[in-house]
């Protein structure tokens, strides 16, 4: 099979498009053959070396995948050769305390696909069978790979690390990004009020095709002041945001008193000074949300199934033209998802 691996970490790393052996499937695991793979920021962390866990390379990466069964090994029975799934990309153990409660975002054993073990740049990979989703009947491949991941992350944030409630004002950050443009849909079909941010006129106004009711330029210093403005001086509820450092800081001058700023990445900076008093007299919180479960994923899928959610798709490209791909998210030129189809 064809597989595009990162051989030389940088910004742009070195990659190279290889002829490997076709995977086997060992016990409990299936080999998928790959529709669809949306391309992440982690990509491009695990293409500059940035990462906090151990990268070996050559590495295959890519973690939004969908395709379908090609094989299984031994032990698998909830899945059948021919069947379409999607991936999770947050490898668990299932035997941990956190697994047992449902909670395999927090699982104490937990790998990444596609940075600890071989991704989806390919046109096959094998995956333990735990990480299989069924696909609904009606969502293609390529939905699938654009909100699997982040899709269902921002599910997670807005359903399980929070509860947008009717009445609700939530900002999200990054209209245009994977987990900002499905934060956006998800929270207005849960009753919020959204304001959403845009460093470009075409990003806003795909915020607002989305259905935020307001959109802010991310662009102007002032961009927190105008959130305030919007809500008449309140602040908001809830931010869904994953950018970190210096955006991070300017949320918590968005936020309403028991306001709740639901975080889940760093993009733009992994360490933040906070203000404690404005804190605590203002009872506000900040909370982690890392990856996604297993019934994220699921709802996520059965909204796209029912209309409630579209996949919001930029770009699609050929394995062959994988460096290409990470060259237009690198450059922050991206509007939703960018897909690799082998």
């Amino acid at each position: 099979m064809k597989a595009y691996q990162l051989v030389g970490h940088g910004a742009p790393g070195k990659m190279e498009l290889r002829e490997l052996p076709d995977p086997i499937p060992a016990a409990g695991e299936a080999v998928v053959r790959v529709r669809a793979c949306g391309l992440n920021r982690l990509d491009l962390w695990a293409e500059q070396g940035g990462l906090p866990v151990p990268l070996q390379l050559p590495r295959t990466l890519g973690c939004e995948i969908a395709g379908e069964i090609e094989s299984i090994g031994e032990g698998v029975v909830n899945h059948r050769i021919g069947d379409r799934v999607a991936l999770q990309s947050n490898l668990f153990c299932g035997d941990c305390e956190f697994c047992m409660q449902g909670e395999e975002s927090v699982c104490l054993n937990s790998k990444l696909l596609g940075i600890e073990r071989d991704g989806g740049f390919a046109e096959k990979v094998s995956v333990l069978a735990s990480s299989l989703v069924s696909l609904p009947e009606g969502v293609s491949f390529d939905a699938a790979a654009a909100v699997t991941l982040a899709g269902s992350t921002a599910m997670h944030m807005l359903t399980q690390r929070s509860q947008v409630k009717s009445g609700d004002w939530v900002l999200v950050i990054g209209a245009s990004s994977g987990v900002g443009s499905a934060a956006i849909q998800i929270a207005k079909k849960l009753g919020g009020y959204v304001i959403t941010t845009g460093s470009t006129e075409e990003k806003r106004t795909l915020g607002k095709s989305l259905g935020a009711d307001f959109v802010v330029d991310s662009t102007s210093p002032d961009w927190a002041v105008e959130v305030r403005r919007i809500t008449q001086k309140r602040g908001v509820d809830i931010v869904i945001e994953h950018v970190g450092g210096e955006v991070l800081q300017q949320c918590f001058g968005c936020l309403a008193r028991n306001g709740r700023i639901v975080t889940c990445g760093a993009t733009g900076g992994r360490e933040v000074s906070l203000k404690l008093w404005q804190v605590f007299v203002k009872q506000q919180s900040l909370i982690g949300s890392y990856g996604r479960n297993r019934k994220d994923i699921a709802a996520t899928l059965e909204w796209v199934r029912e209309g409630k959610m579209r996949a919001v798709i930029d770009k699609t490209f050929p394995l062959a033209e994988v460096p290409q791909a990470f060259a237009l998210l690198r450059a922050r030129k991206v509007h939703g998802k960018v897909i690799v189809k082998p």
